[in-house]
């Protein structure tokens, strides 16, 4: 005799606590790269256009670059 023990994942019916970190660590995790995105144009910016040059890129392709894995253009 086979015995099947559904998570409440596969039942669809997910705990109110539960889905409320969930939903929170999706919050800290979207907050944490916005800032890591924010921090990498801000140093960047600091540099100068001759640094920006020896690592390949202009001042006008900064946010391009950073951006580079959720902006197609």
């Amino acid at each position: 005799m086979a015995t099947i023990a559904l998570s409440p994942a596969a039942t669809g019916t997910e705990s109110p606590i539960r889905s409320f970190f969930a939903a929170l660590m999706r919050v800290f995790s979207a907050y944490d790269a916005a800032q890591s995105r924010a921090n990498q144009v801000q140093r960047l910016n600091g540099m100068t256009d001759t640094e920006l040059a020896r690592i390949g890129l202009r001042r006008e392709d900064i946010a391009r670059y950073v951006f580079r894995d959720i902006l197609y253009i």
